[in-house]
């Protein structure tokens, strides 16, 4: 299988950072690891090792990042100002500096964001701020409210990363509603152990059909917990979805 690292100094986090590149062709994929975690995130919980034949065969690629979550979503006990401060300069560095090295990449092909837990309410946020930039998203076991992370703290650049606060307040009538129909949108979740984020998800599920917003939100069982088997499980269910093979 096709594996590349590469690394930059971005000039929006002031810091060096990585992305590592799975396969050789394929519709891309942009990866947000879990809370915390790093681009080798897919690779060390095996799920790169799960959707292995998809990247052998050429079918997907994989672009997984680095995060800073431990700098902002994470940094309880810290200035909240600052910590929204930064998951706003990740928003920059990921639109303005792995986008292009993407796009490059792929000769102009549109990523589907992908992440679990912390990386499923990137993927989301993400998407739905630049559905021009992406080619939708798959979300599994987000937790989509800020309040969870910040305690009640809102300011006007949290806001703009804060799919609970924002989307209620989007125009039906918004450009935007077209480009997300024109997407394949997917969120789903468990309803086991440590999923934290069912509320959260149902809000937007009743938002979205306000909006007249298209988009798959699933709910498994009660015995499916928030954790990386049942992850696999739903990665392997939807990408003949999202590759157009059903």
């Amino acid at each position: 299988m096709f594996r590349e690292e590469r690394y930059w100094y971005s000039p929006n986090l002031g810091k060096e950072m990585r992305v590592i590149v799975y396969g050789h062709a394929g519709q891309p994929f942009l990866i947000f690891p879990t809370q915390d975690s790093m681009s080798n995130n897919y690779e060390d919980f095996g799920m790169i090792a799960t959707v292995s034949d998809y990247l052998e065969q050429g079918r997907i690629r994989m672009f997984c990042v680095d995060s800073v979550d431990a700098e902002g979503w994470s940094a309880k006990g810290t200035d909240p100002y600052w910590r929204s401060q930064r998951v706003e300069q990740y928003y920059h560095y990921i639109c303005d500096e792995v986008m292009p090295f993407i796009l490059d990449w792929t000769q102009g092909w549109l990523p589907i964001t992908n992440g679990c837990s912390m990386g499923a309410n990137h993927s989301l946020n993400f998407f739905l701020r630049r559905p021009d930039l992406f080619g939708g998203c798959l979300c599994l076991s987000g937790v989509y409210d800020s309040d969870f992370f910040f305690d009640g703290y809102m300011d006007e650049t949290l806001y703009m990363n804060s799919p609970e606060r924002y989307m209620p307040s989007l125009d039906p009538g918004h450009y935007y509603v077209d480009l997300y129909n024109q997407r394949k949108i997917i969120v789903c979740i468990g309803q086991g152990a440590w999923e934290d984020g069912l509320g959260s998800q149902r809000f937007l599920d009743t938002v979205f059909k306000e909006k007249g917003i298209q988009a798959w939100f699933d709910y498994w069982g009660y015995d499916v917990n928030h954790d990386w088997p049942w992850w696999k499980l739903q990665m392997r269910y939807f990408l003949p979805y999202l590759l157009g093979d059903m």
